[in-house]
């Protein structure tokens, strides 16, 4: 376990070894005999689950959690919880208005499930520190958000409505920058953005929507002397490079992509990067050797720069 390799990896430094990073997320519950609606909500099985998960995992970093509901159910969004998996939003305040007619405030440490995860880090960062890994806090990327306050009409808004979807963007920015001050506060050595969504649109949309409502968390992120990295997920490649755009330190890949591809433009822009186990045929289905993947991505990824975590 080291934290240093991790951050130096992420920063798109040369390492002795590639770093490793696995999103536990809420397989931390499964880890502690819980199910996921209840460990979600328990600052105690939150901190017990991702601390096992680092020790069980070897890990060299680790999320404190991975749920991009948090901030929308923050801000009044309606979730539904499961046993099995992350919560679902299902309530959208700014599907007929933006924000500031919707009357959304940004959130408050004491709103939402931020006093349980608080909590929950202060618990976890000294046994973490113990092991040498690094605490990562994970932010929903404004893209992400801005799906959870508008539902699935902002793709058609980002072209049709461009007026409202740059309001629903901006303020989902400024919440972005909010919880990254949270995290930064809760003692987090590395803080990415995480959004998803951000593969399904065109690379002009993506300069235009979420490159400029990324700046107010990665501000943040640099007041605090921390690293910065961007997840996203599904086919990116048309938009890899204005995800190097995003003043980031580094970027996470999903297993779609070409390793290969992505290390020459994360070298390009001298990026840190992550990926790519492949979760779907290697873990989950066992189509391919978890081992031999493991291997392959390794070769490729090489030491600079580089982090082997899931795709």
């Amino acid at each position: 376990m080291a934290k240093q390799l991790l951050i130096d990896a992420t920063r798109g430094k040369e390492t002795e070894m590639p770093p490793w990073l696995p999103y536990a997320g809420v397989h931390c519950a499964a880890l502690v005999d819980q199910p996921a609606d209840a460990f979600l909500k328990n600052a105690e099985l939150l901190a017990r689950g991702v601390v096992h998960a680092a020790e069980l995992y070897h890990a060299d970093g680790i999320p404190l959690l991975f749920d991009l509901s948090v901030e929308a159910e923050s801000l009044g969004c309606e979730a539904e919880y499961w046993e099995d998996n992350v919560p679902s939003i299902i309530t959208h305040p700014c599907v007929e208005m933006p924000p500031e007619q919707a009357d959304l405030q940004i959130p408050t440490a004491s709103d939402g499930r931020w006093p349980i995860i608080f909590e929950a880090a202060k618990l976890a960062k000294p046994r973490l520190e113990a092991l040498d890994c690094a605490m990562l806090g994970l932010l929903c990327g404004p893209l992400t958000l801005a799906s959870h306050l508008a539902g699935p009409q902002i793709f058609t808004a980002l072209l049709r409505r461009r007026e409202f979807a740059h309001a629903v963007l901006k303020f989902a920015g400024e919440v972005g920058a909010r919880a990254a001050r949270f995290y930064a506060e809760m003692g987090c050595d590395i803080i990415a953005i995480v959004d998803p969504v951000a593969s399904q649109i065109r690379p002009q949309t993506f300069a235009e929507f979420v490159t400029p409502n990324c700046h107010p968390a990665v501000d943040v992120i640099n007041a605090a002397g921390l690293t910065s990295t961007f997840f996203i997920c599904g086919n990116c490649t048309k938009v890899l490079e204005e995800v190097c755009k995003v003043p980031t330190h580094g970027f996470a890949i999903d297993e779609q992509m070409n390793l290969s591809y992505v290390r020459d433009v994360a070298h390009q822009y001298g990026k840190g990067f992550g990926g790519n186990l492949k979760l779907t045929t290697s873990l989950m289905l066992g189509m391919i050797s978890p081992r031999e993947d493991a291997l392959i991505s390794l070769a490729i990824g090489g030491t600079r720069g580089y982090t082997f975590a899931p795709g």
